[in-house]
Order: structure tokens, then C-alpha cells, then sequence
């Protein structure tokens, strides 16, 4: 009975092991998979030269700390082998050759990687990945981290955007990044390194595109509840189609013509609205939150949280803290009339 007993605690232990074991490699598969969905996000597909040497970067580093841990796990497989023998493989017993593997796999091989990483990280990619040389670029753009958004104003124009922002394809931009509450940090992985946005200082970065496309970029450095839901876009378009875009995002908002949009922009004018938001064209001139004058225009809302579609647009004006918690908008308490009006008004700010 008490072998039995026995065998049965044996074979319990065995299925716990296996299903430990089958646990840890599922989450492992898991990781590994959830690590393959880059959003759009990755600073191994980069599209931009400084953006290819910060990836040239990971992959020295990887490539040496794989060397690194496979002459560790070779020493120890060694070691595990001649347990019950003294002395090392070839070397034998020799207190020099034990003392020089010291030196030079503990030591040497050490430092010598570090430099090499070091002058690669701090002389080569530092100086393709810092702020622009004065007179190198084409273009000033001003990027303002807020909380949490981000506001772009390009130079010499009136244009302004916010989350979504177009830029030239083969152009350098000077991006001047800044904040006006609390750190942030700018970062488009697949086009340079992060940034951080400094209240009452400005960093500059390159910001270049080798080739069109929709680059994503997220702030990198923790700024409040919604610091996950700071994302911004980069669309990167051939330069004809990216100055047409320029020049309608220029002019000033439409005034609306259908009877709901008219009496959506008088609602939104009489309210706190106005006092948050500018629309260039009317008497809003708020500045706590994003300029909406081209707000139609755009693909999402709350920094790419949710579509820009007539539903949730009105969701969002309708009750922001249910989508994004802790945002600065407020609850207005209009009635769903007025609010059915302000949305179908922002709908015809293209």
C-alpha cells in the first residue's frame, strides 16, 4: 500500500513538472508572438539612415551577447563532463593556461567588445542620430508633447495638426520637440531614436523618410494615466501630394452650411469648447486642447485611440472619460441634441 501510495505521489510530481513545463513554453510561444506584432513599431524595420544604424546597433549587440552566453554555456557543458576529472581539456593542470582563460574570456574579450560597441554607439550612430547640423535640413517643424497628445506646427505656415503628421518623403526635418506640461518623449522607432520633450527647453532630432509610408510613433516616457494612448502617426508622402495637403491644411475652417452643422457651431462656440479648442476661422481660440480646424481630416481621435468616424466622434465628444479615463475634456452636460449637432459640425471640418 505504502509503494502504491508512493508510486501515485511520483506520478503526480511527473504531471506537475509537465505542466509547468507545457505552461512556460506556451507563455514563452506567447511572447515570442506578441513581440512579432510591431504595430507599425519596430526599431528592426527601419526606413530612414539613422534609424538603420541604431538597428545595425541592436544587432552588433545581440550578435555579442549571444557570444558571449554561448562560450558561457560551452564552459559549463565542459565542466559538467569532467566533473570527476581535475584539470581542463588540453590545457590539463596547467595554473597558467587556467590563469590566462581568466584573463582573456574574463577580461580581454570583455573589454574589447564594450569598446568596440561604445565607439560604434557614441561616435558613429550618436552623430547620424543627433540633432541636425543648422542649415542641413529643409524644413522646421514644432513638436509639443501635451497631455496627451501631440501638437505639430509646421515652419512658415499656419498649419496645424495634431497625433497625424505629414511630412515629405527624401526631405530632412529639424523636428524642435518641447512640452508644455510635464517630460514627455518623441519617439517614431522606424525613423530615428527617442527624444525626450523637456518643459522650457527645446531638443532637437532628424526627422527623414527614405521611402512613403505610415510610420507609428508612441511617447516613450511616462507622463500620467493615458500615457499608453499617446501615440502619434507619420505619413510620409511624395512631395507634390504632401504641399497639396499642406495648403488645405492651411486655410481656415469652412463656416457649415447644413442647418445641423450651423447650429453645432454655435453650440460649440457658446460652450467651454471654444475656450479649450482653436478652429482658425471662427472665435475659438482655446489652447489647452488640440486645434480642431481640420479636425475631418484626420484618420483617429484621442491620440489614436479610436476611428475618426461620425460614431465615435460622437461618442467621444459625448463622453471622453469613458474612452479615455483621466483625459482633460470634460463632460459639457448638453443635451444629446447638441451634442448630435457639434459632432455633425466637426464632421464638415475638412
Amino acid at each position: 500500500m505504502a509503494r502504491r501510495r508512493g508510486n501515485s505521489t511520483h506520478e503526480m510530481a511527473k504531471r506537475r513538472g509537465r505542466g509547468i513545463a507545457s505552461t512556460a513554453a506556451a507563455g514563452g510561444v506567447a511572447l515570442l508572438v506578441a513581440g512579432c506584432g510591431s504595430n507599425g513599431q519596430s526599431t528592426l524595420n527601419p526606413h530612414s539612415k539613422p534609424a538603420d544604424q541604431i538597428t545595425t546597433l541592436w544587432w552588433a549587440m545581440m550578435v555579442a551577447a549571444w557570444i558571449v552566453l554561448g562560450g558561457t554555456v560551452v564552459l559549463l557543458v565542459i565542466s559538467w563532463i569532467r566533473r570527476r576529472r581535475e584539470g581542463l581539456p588540453i590545457l590539463g593542470q596547467s595554473e597558467r593556461g587556467s590563469t590566462g582563460m581568466v584573463i582573456g574570456f574574463g577580461v580581454v574579450v570583455p573589454v574589447a567588445c564594450l569598446m568596440v560597441l561604445f565607439g560604434f554607439a557614441n561616435f558613429e550612430v550618436g552623430k547620424i542620430t543627433g540633432a541636425p547640423a543648422r542649415g542641413s535640413t529643409t524644413m522646421r517643424l514644432q513638436v509639443v508633447g501635451h497631455q496627451w497628445f501631440w501638437q505639430f506646427r509646421y515652419g512658415g505656415s499656419h498649419a496645424v495638426i495634431a497625433n497625424e503628421v505629414h511630412i515629405p518623403v527624401n526631405t530632412r526635418i529639424d523636428a524642435a520637440v518641447t512640452t508644455d506640461d510635464v517630460i514627455h518623449s518623441f519617439w517614431v522607432p522606424e525613423l530615428n531614436r527617442k527624444i525626450d520633450a523637456v518643459p522650457g527647453r527645446v531638443n532637437r532630432i532628424l526627422l527623414y523618410a527614405d521611402k512613403p509610408g505610415v510610420y507609428r510613433g508612441q511617447c516613450a516616457e511616462f507622463c500620467g494615466l493615458q500615457h499608453a494612448n499617446m501615440s502619434l502617426r507619420v505619413y510620409a508622402e511624395p512631395l507634390d501630394r504632401f504641399r497639396s495637403w499642406l495648403a488645405a491644411q492651411e486655410k481656415p475652417a469652412a463656416p457649415p452650411t447644413d442647418p445641423a452643422a450651423v447650429a453645432g457651431e454655435r453650440t460649440f462656440l457658446a460652450n467651454a469648447c471654444a475656450s479649450c479648442h482653436t478652429i482658425r476661422g471662427t472665435s475659438a481660440q482655446g489652447r489647452i486642447g488640440p486645434d480642431l480646424t481640420h479636425l475631418a481630416s484626420r484618420q483617429t481621435l484621442a491620440g489614436l485611440t479610436i476611428p475618426n468616424d461620425p460614431a465615435h466622434l460622437l461618442a467621444w465628444i459625448s463622453d471622453p472619460q469613458h474612452i479615455k479615463p483621466g483625459v482633460k475634456m470634460p463632460g459639457l452636460g448638453l443635451s444629446a441634441k447638441d451634442f448630435r449637432d457639434i459632432a455633425k459640425y466637426l464632421e464638415g471640418l475638412r
